[in-house]
């Protein structure tokens, strides 16, 4: 009972603006300019800060603080230090109906070229997400992935083939670890199914407009690497490009990760499941749109607690248009239905034979939830109109969250019964 798991953070629109690039400079090449005509002045260098991902909507310093360590070569030093505040309603126990928090204290150091390549990011952050109650900074880092979330070695021996090793960044889904990575400040409720980072090996490639990567890691951040994941994509043309991604579980794993007050970063659940991604990415002009298809499975395993089986089917539209070069808005809509196998029961204390009187007592286990109760379903919009001007950005956000054939005690709201939520929200700050 296993499959495969992991997704490249959000990278999905990079990948096919990268891929457009590409083909662009090649088209270019293969076209020699005419004798008389003077030769045009070459192109600005592209940006090489192709991490951490970036959405469509903000982008990486293009001027990047850098500087010259001996024979190691260019060492590049970035940066995100955000902020944002936040208003909701039907909070839940622990949550608040107002916050103002650091989203991001964080600083990136990497070396991107030769043979030896690293990634270390370092510093706090919130991981705000749909339907779940937000945590502050000052507990999520301690509680989810350290003061070091990702950190990684690379061996590029070749410009096709590369082999990674640390604490990875899932190749799961179309959205990103921080919220400066997204088109949106929350990530959404398709987020919620995937791993987010973990320690593992990966190995990728890259041959003209295919790409692929493949894992062995921790899955949801446990302790034990018996996940297996991969992800391919094509770049069809300089404007669309199609990824699969899949993942899962190699051998059942009880729960060994770390915990928050909100929650379990790795839920015994997800943690023990099968995911698969679609995802399709259109850009062109100042419009891009991702629509993509979840699919997650998880087995009965009654050994680690997992009663019955369950499954959730979903789909995202994630979506961006540009107004003018420095005025953006984004856009998602999400819904995601969830479903459970029949509940595993047992006889106890049996009548003696041939008594008919007495009836046997039957207890049944609870069956296994992905979501807000087995067989709950939950939509999602959201909507973020975003301003950036070089390093500085500043975005809001309006969301609404919606769930149906929720289970008593497992929704939202201060008895855990209300079916919707409301946020408000506010982020800005700079990008170094």
């Amino acid at each position: 009972m296993s499959i495969w798991k992991q997704a490249l953070c959000g990278g999905v629109a990079a990948l096919a603006l990268g891929g457009a690039q590409q083909a662009l400079a090649d088209d270019q090449a293969a076209t020699p300019a005419p004798a008389a005509t003077p030769a045009a002045p070459a192109a600005p260098a592209a940006n090489p800060m192709a991490t951490p991902s970036m959405g469509p909507t903000l982008s990486a310093n293009p001027d990047p603080f850098n500087f010259t360590l001996g024979p190691a070569g260019k060492i590049y030093v970035t940066g995100a230090l955000t902020g944002m505040a936040m208003t909701q309603n039907n909070v839940t126990p622990g949550d608040h109906q107002s916050w103002a928090d650091i989203t991001n204290a964080q600083i990136f150091v990497q070396k991107t070229d030769g043979i030896f390549q690293f990634f270390v990011e370092a510093g706090d952050y919130s991981l705000p997400a749909l339907g779940t109650a937000y945590v502050k900074s000052s507990s999520e880092v301690p509680n989810t992935f350290g003061v070091v979330p990702v950190a990684y070695g690379k061996l590029a021996p070749t410009s096709w083939f590369s082999i990674e090793a640390g604490k990875l960044p899932t190749l799961i889904g179309a959205e990103g670890i921080f919220t400066f990575e997204n088109m949106n400040i929350e990530r959404g409720l398709l987020w919620n199914q995937e791993p987010v980072v973990s320690n593992g090996v990966q190995l990728n490639f890259a041959k003209g407009a295919f790409s692929a990567s493949i894992s062995i890691n921790s899955g949801l951040y446990s302790n034990k690497w018996n996940w297996i994941s991969g992800l391919a994509t094509w770049t069809i043309n300089p404007r669309d490009s199609l990824t699969f991604s899949a993942g899962g579980y190699m051998s059942s794993n009880p729960f060994t990760g770390p915990f928050t007050y909100a929650g379990t970063v790795t839920p015994i659940p997800q943690n023990n499941s099968q995911i698969f991604d679609l995802i399709f990415t259109h850009s062109q002009g100042p419009f891009t749109i991702t629509p993509y298809f979840q699919y997650t499975n998880v087995p009965a395993q009654p050994e680690i607690g997992l009663y019955s089986s369950a499954s959730t089917v979903s789909g995202a539209i994630l979506a961006k248009y540009s107004i003018t070069p420095e005025i953006s808005i984004a856009g998602r809509l999400e819904y995601i239905s969830s479903s459970a196998g029949s509940p595993l029961c047992y006889i106890y204390n049996p009548p003696p034979p041939g008594d008919t009187v007495r009836a046997a007592d039957t207890y049944c286990y609870p069956q296994t939830s992905l979501l807000y109760g087995p067989g709950s379903n939950a939509f999602s919009v959201t909507i973020t109109p975003t301003y950036q001007y070089k390093v500085f950005f500043a975005r809001a956000e309006f969301s609404y969250t919606t769930i149906g054939s929720s289970t008593e005690g497992y929704a939202l709201g201060p008895q855990f019964s209300s079916s919707n939520q409301i946020r408000g929200m506010l982020e800005t700050g700079i990008l170094f």
